[in-house]
């Protein structure tokens, strides 16, 4: 492989040290409750209103909603909760007999309450209230608190509120930042402390989460966007190069990678990379210039397989192929958050309302996590019963394999089974005075 264009700075490397801040905040909500949460809400949030959103300052924002951005969302949401619906039917409860005698089984059980954190700094995030609200519902969280940064003098913008009541959010705070979610993590403002905490934030809202994770489940540590294009001389170098740029607008230390056969190609990408972000809104330039041109890679490879063993050494989050024989891409890539193939699709789509969830594993951890979906809500449990002559053999092996583990009270509450279902077998408890 050869670096066309290498980058300058890591993801990692654009993080500042903000762990201890974030400790200190939860530290304080944690001691001050509600107060504190407040008093972080005015100062940071810059907002004087009301914590939980009424029935009433919901209806006002969809009247605030264009009608075709309203069919937008509706749209969105119906892709969304078919592709989670579909992913809840392959989630089954199951009984096996094991052996004569002993059946165990597993069961399906939803979280009791979850916390859906929808990011709203520079950019309003609908999709991300769409993704999460929607697919916590569809899994069957019995409650769903959803929170989101406010902006001053209004609240949370009209279209976020409007897709976070139409998703079946039960109660929305004007929150963000470390206060929003320690607020769901600790059950301020009368909610059920949150069980899971799901959706993506800045730095400080992941290492909130971060910091958090044992006190309550999280979807994932997830750290800047980073997306990966695989291309060959079928590609369109316009169309990649609008990709890459789509992706970058995200932050100024979102990786954008392309993987390519073709030099030419790769070229003509690079060149057309800073017109497209030049053509941009000066705010969206800046996120994407800085992106391309400090944390961007163009690598040239030698054939397909190549190109697949690059993409699973960076398993990146997005990952779009185009380039020839989906089918082929589909069977061999192993390591990513989501997959796009051909020209057709884009991560853009998958971003807002194509239906796969779009909070994904960053970092290269789609090596070994998915992204956001209805089983992260949801826990596996398993049970078993038996038959007393089921209980024999298991009572033997799990007595023999005791002892030789110097266990010997395991192997004694298998023994008083024997000796009480089996008399003159096992390890009879009668010969241990239980009244003294």
């Amino acid at each position: 492989m050869q670096y066309l264009k290498k980058a300058t700075r890591s993801a990692e490397s654009g993080q500042t040290d903000v762990r201890a801040a974030v400790m200190a905040m939860l530290d304080e909500i944690g001691r001050d409750g509600d107060a504190a949460a407040i008093r972080f809400a005015r100062d940071l949030d810059k907002w004087q209103g009301d914590i939980l959103v009424s029935p009433e300052a919901r209806v006002a924002a969809a009247a605030q909603v264009p009608d075709q951005l309203k069919d937008d969302i509706r749209f969105a949401h119906r892709n969304i909760r078919t592709f989670a619906e579909a992913q809840r039917a392959t989630i089954t409860d199951c009984t096996v007999e094991i052996l004569p005698g002993l059946m165990a089984g597993q069961k399906q059980i939803p979280v009791t309450s979850a916390g859906c954190y929808v990011p709203g700094g520079r950019y309003s995030h609908i999709a991300s209230a769409i993704m999460t609200v929607t697919t916590a519902k569809v899994a069957g969280v019995p409650h769903i608190a959803a929170c989101s940064p406010p902006r001053p003098g209004i609240g949370i913008p009209p279209a976020i509120l409007f897709a976070m009541d139409l998703c079946g959010a039960d109660v929305i705070l004007n929150m963000g930042g470390v206060q929003g979610v320690a607020a769901m993590a600790n059950g301020l403002f009368g909610l059920p402390k949150a069980d899971i905490l799901v959706g993506p934030g800045n730095q400080y809202v992941a290492e909130a989460k971060r910091i958090l994770y044992g006190q309550v489940g999280i979807d994932m540590f997830a750290g800047p966007t980073d997306c990966m294009v695989i291309a060959d001389a079928t590609a369109d170098p316009v169309l990649v190069a609008a990709d890459l740029v789509g992706q970058a607008e995200h932050g100024y230390n979102s990786p954008v990678w392309l993987v390519t056969t073709d030099a030419g190609l790769a070229q003509r990408v690079m060149e057309a990379v800073p017109v497209l972000i030049a053509a941009l809104p000066a705010l969206n330039a800046a996120s994407a210039g800085a992106a391309w041109a400090d944390y961007a890679e163009v690598m040239l490879c030698d054939d397909a397989e190549d190109m697949a063993r690059v993409a699973d050494a960076y398993a990146p989050e997005h990952l779009h192929v185009q380039a020839a024989d989906p089918d082929w891409w589909l069977t061999r890539l192993r390591s990513y958050g989501s997959l796009f193939l051909g020209e057709e699709t884009t991560v853009a789509y998958g971003d807002k309302c194509s239906g796969p969830n779009h909070v994904l594993p960053t970092s290269g951890a789609g090596r070994y996590t998915g992204g956001l979906s209805v089983h992260k809500f949801m826990k596996t449990v398993t049970w078993q019963r038996a038959t007393r002559a089921a209980s024999r053999p298991l009572a033997l092996a799990t007595a023999r394999i005791s002892r030789m583990e110097g266990m010997e009270a395991h192997a004694r509450s298998a023994d008083v089974r024997l000796a009480k279902f089996f008399p003159g077998e096992g390890f009879d408890l009668g010969a241990v005075d239980t009244e003294t």
